[in-house]
């Protein structure tokens, strides 16, 4: 059994019969009480964000989970169609289980959480940095760079991203996936 000490960031757990995420967690200790473990929890089978205390050394119900590589192949009315990299065997997944899908493109890395107690699919999402190319932005005006101005360019996945003036149609750009930020140009 797991007791509120192994509690880690990005740990599964099972509460009142739904999974969260452990996005954030800490300890309060006092002089006079026992101390408490708090953690803001992220719903991975519901759209719900809670927080939830537990007296030092209460048992947590954690679920083991595991990580597996998956190929984004295409998005029907079914939802996001998912090929196992080691099997070949596809699901589908809705978009809500999907963290960022506005930057999907065919071919692309995703990593699918599957749970093992039933070995169904809870979430996915895409590695943390991506490279995708602008299909269209306006052209930057030069000598406007002393601030950091920025303009809104369309990548291939049909995404809208902020990016520098000095970036251009037709250049491929790298983008952080969790914040949907521009981080760099990616030389070729």
């Amino acid at each position: 059994m797991a007791t509120t000490s192994d509690i880690s960031r990005g740990m599964i757990l099972k509460l009142d019969n739904s999974l969260y995420s452990v996005v954030e967690f800490g300890e309060n200790k006092t002089a006079r009480a026992a101390a408490k473990v708090w953690a803001k929890l992220k719903g991975v089978d519901n759209n719900r964000s809670i927080e939830k205390t537990w007296n030092s050394g209460e048992t947590i119900f954690p679920v083991r989970v595991e990580k597996k590589a998956f190929q984004y192949l295409y998005k029907d009315e079914s939802g996001y169609n998912l090929m196992n990299n080691e099997t070949f065997e596809q699901i589908v997944l809705g978009e809500d289980m999907i963290d960022a899908p506005q930057f999907l493109k065919d071919g692309a890395e995703v990593f699918v959480f599957i749970n093992t107690e039933t070995e169904q699919p809870i979430g996915a999402e895409l590695p943390e940095k991506i490279n995708l190319l602008i299909t269209y932005c306006e052209p930057g005006v030069r000598g406007d760079t002393a601030t950091r101005a920025l303009k809104a360019a369309t990548v291939e996945t049909g995404a809208t991203v902020n990016v520098p003036l000095f970036v251009n149609e037709g250049e491929v750009i790298k983008i952080n996936t969790k914040t949907g930020d521009y981080v760099e140009r990616v030389k070729e």
